[in-house]
């Protein structure tokens, strides 16, 4: 099984709540005995989350403008149906909701889910949450977009709102029959992006996963970024080393 197929089912297992029995702790956590600096030795099949060379999450600094192909979004309404996973809040997108193409290549949505903090620190700058929105394409390759989201007064995104007032009273689904999410919703106006190869940011780590990061950060009210942070007050991992890793950007 190869690496990138296995990070596909790792993101399947997190949708689906799965990795711990019923009423038990999590097998990892983001804080304490089974927070990010163990994870590595929890598990010999997690080993890249301490060995592994192209980790995410990074901290963008010095990345080179390039010519690079434009993100094609085509994101179509799914369900209003939000998973609490015990990790994130998270929605699961069905089959046929579709995706993003960059430059040739296809990937179809899987879902999309929250950290707070934002995984990603742009020069050293966190911000106050940050969407994943996870795809693969038809060889089982995982693409992640990633949308910084920050603070900003009378700013309501509309799918956070319908989101996040729908949460789930405790672990597992809550779904509102008839109501639906449109996750373009979740993109910024403009949609210029870093890119780089890295992996995922739970445990198994897989690597093999390519992310873009947006530019332009997306604004949202304190009020919805409080309505996260009462669940998961930081669900986020520290960054990884670059280990030599180049960064891309677009020229605009």
């Amino acid at each position: 099984m190869n690496t990138r197929f296995e990070a596909l089912l790792a993101l399947l297992a997190l949708a689906a709540g799965t990795g711990a029995a019923a009423g038990a702790p999590p097998p990892w956590s983001y804080s304490g005995a089974t927070g990010p600096a163990h994870w590595g030795s929890e598990d010999p099949a997690w080993a890249a989350c301490a060995n592994g060379h192209e980790q995410s999450p990074i901290d963008i600094g010095n990345a080179q403008r390039q010519d690079l192909p434009a993100i094609e979004f085509d994101y179509h309404p799914v369900p209003l149906a939000v998973t609490d996973t015990g990790f994130t809040m998270q929605v699961n997108v069905p089959a046929g909701s579709g995706g993003i193409s960059v430059g040739g290549e296809r990937y179809e949505l899987v879902q999309f889910h929250f950290h707070r903090p934002s995984e990603e620190r742009i020069r050293g700058r966190r911000y106050a949450l940050v969407a994943h929105l996870v795809h693969k394409n038809a060889k089982g390759e995982i693409a992640v977009v990633a949308v910084l989201i920050q603070r900003a007064k009378g700013r309501q995104n509309p799918l956070m709102k319908q989101m996040f007032d729908n949460f789930p009273a405790g672990k597992g689904e809550q779904k509102l029959a008839g109501a639906t999410l449109d996750p373009m919703q979740l993109l910024p106006r403009a949609r210029g992006y870093y890119t780089f190869e890295g992996s995922l940011t739970i445990p198994p780590c897989s690597e093999g996963v390519r992310w873009f990061v947006l530019r332009q950060p997306l604004p949202a009210q304190s009020g919805q970024i409080a309505q996260f942070a009462v669940r998961y007050p930081d669900n986020a991992r520290p960054t990884q080393p670059l280990n030599g890793r180049r960064i891309a950007q677009t020229r605009n």
